[in-house]
């Protein structure tokens, strides 16, 4: 499929989801950031659903300014994958005590490490910034500052919501380890922070909508925002390293006999910002349930808890921005699918997957979501699929 056009107030919203099935709060919200007078152009992915502010599934270009409230507050967030030498034949016919062990390595939910997680101990993980990166934090915002024990001991979890781990399989049985996280507590926080300055600056005051508030080019709060924004996406980017590699070294002593080896690991955000160039001019792109998908540039795109996840390569399409979609997206709130769906309905969607099963985890039943195969076809001309997984356990917080 390639995109529909539809009118906006000073660029036309490029869709690749069909406009029919898009809710009206969700039109809106893209009316809406077509009107701001710095964009230079905006890409609706087919996951696109209502946000706050933009919609999520959403690529927005604008020169000289940036929405915080467009990038999402789990900034950074995003996915790691990694193909293993283990088949399906390696695994053992009950899956609960691996399931458990990962539960124990990573903390899910709210919860955290006892201690920080000291890297350098950690089976090939590269440190080489590690010290650096830390370093930093003394220079983001002051509001934050006392968070800094809990920031270190969240490196390295997982989260609650749509955040999960997953063993899958993949259509020639190979095992590939997978995750879904982004920057934990600290990046909401700075999140948080940003957009209460930005909404307080006198251009944003006759805003359509005061969840648009930008930061101005070359102004101090822009400044401050960038610099706590770079730094949230590196956290959240050594989370999910630190994830994968606790992850992997459950895998190593589970399966000592096999002797396990892994492929490069694949990694890429879906809520973050990025600066590149188009048609001569350079921009700060913001992708709020988006991946990068620049020719040759591997992502991740995954389905529901209960359904699977596709392992793509880009194509490179310009008129995206050189994007695709980060997921399969909901279709109905976490409200919504709670009065509708029962632990029994999550017991039959989920059937030969271990994992939770309880009234918990309802709201991210598969049901609440967009098909995934859907999702995959109306963007054929963004990405191709290299291989298609179907997760055997999924670890949810």
């Amino acid at each position: 499929m390639s995109y529909v056009e539809m009118p906006g107030a000073k660029v036309p919203i490029r869709m690749w989801a069909d406009p029919a099935s898009v809710e009206e709060g969700a039109m809106q919200q893209l009316r809406n950031v077509a009107t701001l007078p710095w964009i230079k152009g905006l890409a609706v992915m087919p996951d696109v659903h209502y946000g706050k502010g933009a919609t999520v599934g959403s690529v927005i270009a604008m020169h000289g300014a940036v929405c915080p409230a467009a990038v999402g507050v789990d900034i950074g967030c995003g996915m790691s994958a990694v193909k293993t030498s283990l088949t399906a034949n390696d695994l053992p016919g009950d899956l609960s005590r691996l399931r458990s062990k990962i539960e124990q390595a990573i903390p899910v939910g709210r919860g955290m490490h006892d201690d920080a997680v000291d890297p350098g101990r950690m089976h090939g993980f590269a440190t080489a910034g590690w010290d650096d990166f830390w370093g930093r934090f003394d220079g983001v915002a002051d509001s934050v500052k006392f968070r800094q024990e809990r920031a270190t001991k969240q490196m390295g979890t997982l989260g609650s919501g749509n955040h999960f781990i997953e063993f899958c399989l993949d259509e020639t049985g190979s095992v590939w380890l997978m995750l879904h996280s982004g920057s934990r507590n600290i990046g909401k926080e700075l999140a948080d922070h940003h957009i209460g300055v930005a909404q307080k600056l006198p251009h944003n005051q006759g805003l359509v909508d005061r969840d648009l508030a930008v930061f101005i080019a070359d102004t101090p709060q822009m400044a401050a925002y960038r610099n706590d924004l770079f730094w949230a996406q590196e956290y959240a980017q050594y989370n999910r390293a630190i994830m994968m590699g606790l992850f992997q070294d459950v895998v190593r002593k589970e399966f000592k006999k096999a002797k396990v080896t892994f492929d490069p690991v694949i990694s890429c955000h879906h809520n973050y910002v990025a600066e590149e160039r188009y048609d001569g001019m350079d921009l700060l792109v913001t992708r709020k349930g988006a991946i990068r998908a620049g020719s040759g540039d591997h992502g991740i795109i995954p389905g529901s808890m209960g359904t699977g996840s596709y392992i793509v390569k880009g194509l490179g399409n310009a008129a995206s921005f050189n994007s695709a979609s980060h997921g399969a997206g909901r279709k109905m709130s976490r409200n919504a699918a709670k009065r509708r769906f029962s632990t029994r309905d999550l017991e039959e969607q989920t059937r030969g997957v271990e994992c939770r099963k309880d009234s918990g985890v309802v709201d991210e039943i598969p049901a609440a979501y967009k098909p995934i195969e859907q999702v995959i076809d109306q963007q054929r001309d963004l990405v191709q699929v290299v291989a298609k997984l179907k997760q055997v356990i999924c670890v949810k917080g």
